[in-house]
């Protein structure tokens, strides 16, 4: 399938939108209160187009109104002013409404950069350059760098010899460092978690598991997902040791990837193989048969990376996705 495969992450300007729309309806910008180009730029740490594009969004939404020149005043909200709000500047302290989270500049972009490269590793390895990254999305260069560490973070980009940063490719030696990593890493969280798991969490996994199971249609890519965070994820950060969940996050990059590869995928096999194999290691712990369990992990991901590999494959045939001026092909790395 030809065009762009990264997917459908919203565009910066639309991730100021929506969190400004959410700040305007939950009242953490008060009525009456000025909004600026510029002051949208620095909040977010965005170019002025994306800015003068998010206000224009929320004027058509009817949450603002032009007020002056280049400025717009919020229509709904709070009552009363925020204190130490000014005029010309979007308050950036956060609203006394805890439920409310004020995203970092980095934050905003991450996802949409995320499913660009991991999308595109599926054909190769690619460079990223960070000042053509900025440029691309209209962000800072201290945004961009920001977003590369998130990258580094999660195992999708590392450094080369030189200092550059590039994304590899999910070739098959990639592959199987990642998953051989990973067999020899979690069976031990797993062990480390059991003792600490709340009472009700083995049995809500069961029932998720259970219930795609029971489903007459494939499931969802965004369900299989979620089943894959729970066990991998969410389980295994029971263990209580920090630096073990430290190294389990970098061969975790596959869980990043398999989030691409599900939506790409869902035809490849009649009914999602991995979910019984989930089944027997949350049975063996609900058991108390934690070595049961952990060979039962060990077995999921050994077969796991088998399948990887015949995801990726099928992607690589069906993909062209377009040029991104921040990304350059390498034939390695």
């Amino acid at each position: 399938m030809a065009g762009n495969a990264s997917g459908i992450a919203p565009k910066l300007y639309q991730r100021a939108r929506d969190a400004l729309a959410s700040e305007i309806a939950a009242g953490a910008l008060a009525a009456d209160a000025r909004l600026t180009e510029s002051g949208v730029a620095a909040r977010f740490g965005i170019s002025r187009a994306p800015a003068r594009q998010a206000l224009a969004e929320l004027e058509r939404l009817g949450l603002v109104r032009k007020a002056g020149a280049r400025g717009y005043a919020v229509v709904a909200g709070d009552l009363s002013p925020k204190p130490g709000s000014c005029a010309g500047q979007v308050d950036t302290q956060p609203a006394a409404d805890p439920r409310i989270h004020f995203l970092a500049s980095w934050e905003l972009l991450y996802p949409q950069i995320e499913i660009e490269i991991v999308s595109r590793t599926s054909l190769a390895s690619w460079r990223i350059n960070e000042a053509m990254l900025a440029k691309h999305h209209g962000v800072s260069r201290t945004v961009a760098r920001d977003v590369v560490a998130r990258l580094q973070q999660r195992g999708i980009a590392r450094k080369d010899d030189r200092g550059r940063w590039y994304a590899p490719a999910l070739a098959a030696k990639h592959i199987d460092e990642l998953y051989e990593l990973r067999w020899v890493l979690e069976p031990l969280a797993l062990e480390k978690a059991l003792p600490r798991l709340p009472k009700a969490l083995l049995p809500r996994l069961r029932r998720n598991v259970e219930s795609a199971i029971a489903s007459a249609a494939p499931a969802e890519a965004e369900t299989l997902d979620a089943l894959e965070q729970e066990l991998h994820v969410e389980l295994l950060g029971y263990c209580g040791n920090d630096s073990l969940m430290r190294a389990i996050s970098l061969p975790q990059a596959l869980l990043v990837a398999h989030h691409f590869l599900y939506r790409w995928t869902s035809e490849l096999f009649d009914t999602e193989p991995f979910l019984p194999e989930h089944l027997e290691v949350i049975d063996r712990l609900i058991a108390g048969d934690v070595d049961g369990a952990k060979d039962a992990l060990v077995r999921h991901l050994q077969i796991s990376r088998e399948r990887a590999m015949r995801r990726i494959h099928a992607v690589a045939r069906v993909i062209s996705p377009d040029a991104l001026p921040y990304l350059e092909r390498l034939d390695a790395p």
